[in-house]
């Protein structure tokens, strides 16, 4: 029978990390809105986006967990 590796050295996994950032196209899938509403509305609602690049490509995109909170804000009780 050979030895079985200990814990430490057995290489570790990495877990897959949940990503920060979401694109306006998957925060208006999530909300089923579309696109031109999240845009419109967001600053309004108060989610703040993220603008990388410039010009036509820029991408807005908007943290997660600010997206989760803003929509457990909009609970009815």
């Amino acid at each position: 029978m050979e030895p079985q590796p200990s814990d430490t050295t057995r290489p570790r996994r990495r877990q897959p990390l949940e990503p920060v950032l979401m694109e306006t196209s998957e925060v208006a899938a999530m909300l089923s809105m579309s696109t031109s509403w999240v845009y419109r509305e967001a600053s309004k609602l108060g989610l703040k986006g993220y603008k990388l690049g410039r010009g036509r490509n820029a991408k807005v995109l908007y943290k997660r967990a600010e997206v989760f909170q803003w929509l457990e804000q909009q609970k009815i009780h």
